[in-house]
């Protein structure tokens, strides 16, 4: 009998499984997973303490980043003297040190009047060499004025993981496991954002923030996507967006008085164009006068504009685009399906590392599924399990209230935002059914006929000819996966079955006896090192199949016409 929560080693993972929240109260030196800061993942279906709502977590988290400075530190250093002196200026509540170009630390005060105290101590570079930007910002290096005598004083220093392991020390892991289930949540443990990075992510968009309020006083900089969703990996790069919604908030306030008053502003044609010259301008400011903004690029002809650029302080890759409203409501509906199960997010992380290894997603830009139709493609999994794991989209906008309606661009994207009011699922099945399972109903979906509908929660007729059609669930006139050519399909079809045959066939003891792979480890090596053969008449009979199917469809078509010939 399989157990639910995956056994001994499942228990030894018990309270370092998180989900992204603020850190608790009182200085800490965070750890590898922000232990002080999140709940523990909970067994599946298991009713849990109040979750905090994605506008909750996303305004405790802003609020801490704009208490918060990163210091360049010396490499030899002694952690007690520097948090004594920057005690000076105020309560540390939390820091950590990481490696970055040199050894960096996160300073977290209690109150934001202690950044203004440090910052009237710190001193402008000397010119010596280059003429400096004189912008003070939150970046501060660090030097031993006596490091001599200094040296003998250094203590060693806990550096926090910015990047997860490499696949061969994963699946080394994932051996020592008792069950597909613990090595789901090892993963998992291994690939999530810690509570660490998910503080550097926020503080990289309130230092940009910085720079966007010398222009916009009342805007602000989010993070959307992977870095607020729970499905984010340790590595990936930081969306962010400049909103201007709190602006909005004021001009529409009730003025006493006998006038009626607005700001003069300047007036543009087209949103379109507004949101082109504000990341423009904003572009050209992180390059000239950002420090630490370096490989500036504005692709502002896009269907989405941008601006990319590589924040060195925090070591991330950015894209600032403009008050993305429907991403945000993407972002927080992922976030609700990641918080209402763990093993939500144990298979998402499961499929999308099994499908990078196997080169069927990418981060370049391409004819390949993207992460974010693979995550969907799992979410619309989750629903269609008996009983459901998740709800559907159209069932949470049955749960909404008033304050969740929110109706932008003409799109309904109302939904649910207090987790209380979702009711758990009575689904018990374990990871290692579910990750089988995954596999078997992607390897025998009809992808020629059927398209994938979270909202609806079912399988649709495809409105049009694209190889995969997954609809965006809030512009359901949008395919997202509209980039996916039919060689990529066949190619996750592939492996699809080639990985439910393995979990099907494989011999647990005996492989563990041979010390060889087994369970999610084994679908963790690429295919074709070991059974090339077997794969290529796997593609072939998936090949003839998509020929036999254009066949059939020509054979139909040409018997219709004849039909039509002889009414005539």
């Amino acid at each position: 009998m399989a157990l639910r929560a995956g056994g001994p080693a499942m228990a030894l993972l018990r309270g370092r499984l998180r989900l992204p929240g603020p850190g608790s109260r009182g200085h800490a030196r965070l750890g590898r997973s922000g232990a002080a800061a999140q709940p523990a993942a909970e067994e599946p279906g298991e009713v849990s303490t109040r979750k905090k709502t994605f506008a909750e977590v996303q305004a405790e988290r802003l609020d801490q980043a704009e208490r918060t400075v990163l210091i360049k530190c010396p490499s030899r250093l002694n952690e007690k003297k520097l948090l004594q002196y920057l005690s000076s200026h105020g309560n540390v509540k939390s820091h950590f040190f990481f490696e970055n170009r040199g050894i960096s630390a996160l300073i977290e005060f209690s109150e934001k009047s202690s950044i203004a105290s440090l910052q009237d101590a710190v001193g402008i570079p000397s010119a010596s060499e280059h003429h400096v930007v004189p912008f003070k910002s939150r970046l501060f290096t660090f030097t031993l004025k006596n490091p001599v005598s200094q040296h003998l004083e250094e203590t060693p220093l806990h550096l926090s993981p910015q990047s997860h392991i490499p696949v061969k020390n994963l699946i080394e892991k994932l051996c020592l496991a008792d069950s597909i289930s613990s090595q789901m949540y090892i993963l998992l443990d291994e690939y999530q954002l810690t509570e660490e990075n998910i503080r550097l992510r926020f503080l990289a968009c309130s230092l940009v923030r910085d720079f966007a309020r010398a222009y916009f006083p009342d805007s602000t900089v989010k993070p959307f996507g992977s870095s607020v969703n729970t499905f984010g990996k340790l590595g990936s790069d930081v969306d962010m967006f400049l909103d201007f919604r709190d602006t909005g908030k004021h001009a529409t306030k009730m003025k006493k008085g006998p006038f009626e008053m607005e700001y003069q502003m300047k007036r543009l044609p087209s949103e379109r164009l507004a949101t082109q010259r504000i990341l423009s301008v904003i572009g050209d400011c992180l390059d000239n006068f950002g420090p630490g903004c370096a490989n500036v690029q504005k692709i502002l002809n896009a269907r989405c504009p941008l601006v990319k650029f590589s924040h060195q302080p925090t070591g991330f890759q950015c894209d600032l685009s403009v008050s993305n409203s429907i991403a945000i409501r993407s972002s927080e509906l992922l976030y609700i399906y990641g918080c209402l199960d763990s093993r939500v997010r144990a298979l998402v992380f499961s499929i999308r590392c099994w499908a990078r290894v196997h080169g069927l997603t990418n981060s370049a830009p391409g004819t390949w599924i993207t992460n974010f139709s693979l995550t969907m493609m799992v979410m619309f999994f989750l629903q269609r399990r008996s009983p459901p794991i998740i709800p559907t989209l159209d069932q949470l906008k049955e749960l909404a209230g008033e304050k969740d309606k929110h109706i932008i661009g003409g799109y309904d994207c109302s939904f649910v935002s207090d987790l209380r009011k979702i009711k758990p699922t009575k689904n018990a099945e374990t990871l290692d059914v579910l990750l089988s399972e995954f596999f078997e109903y992607f390897g025998n979906f009809d992808f020629r006929k059927n398209s994938i509908n979270l909202r609806k929660g079912k399988e649709v007729n495809k409105p049009e000819s694209s190889p995969l059609y997954i609809w965006n669930p809030f512009e359901q006139d949008l395919n997202i996966s509209k980039n996916v050519n039919q060689p990529q399909l066949e190619k996750f079809i592939a492996m699809a079955r080639e990985s439910a045959w393995i979990l099907q066939k494989e011999d647990k003891t005996q492989q563990m006896i041979n010390k060889e792979p087994w369970g999610l480890a084994a679908l963790l090596i690429p295919f074709g090192k070991n059974n090339s053969s077997k794969m290529k008449n796997r593609m072939k009979g998936i090949g003839s199949e998509t020929i036999r199917s254009l066949l059939d469809s020509l054979k139909l078509n040409n018997a219709s016409s004849q039909q039509k010939a002889v009414g005539k």
